[in-house]
């Protein structure tokens, strides 16, 4: 084999051993994604709720302030 064709395989390979870490890295991402959207929906959700929650309180204090004047 001359010292090209080696030098050409070693630098094919070595791309080669590049691209696949990136290919698996790429591939990760679409699930660290989801999961990440998973916790944001839950987060909001809670959020919401606590919103609610403010809510029915100042119209339950609104209604008895109302009934009291």
């Amino acid at each position: 084999m001359s010292e090209d064709l080696a030098a050409l395989l070693l630098a094919l390979a070595t791309e080669n051993t590049d691209l696949r870490q990136q290919l698996a890295t790429a591939q990760d991402m679409p699930m660290e994604t989801a999961v990440d959207a998973g916790h944001l929906h839950a987060r909001i959700e809670a959020v919401q709720d606590e919103r609610d929650a403010w809510r029915e309180e100042a119209e339950r204090l609104q209604m008895g302030s109302l009934r009291s004047a």
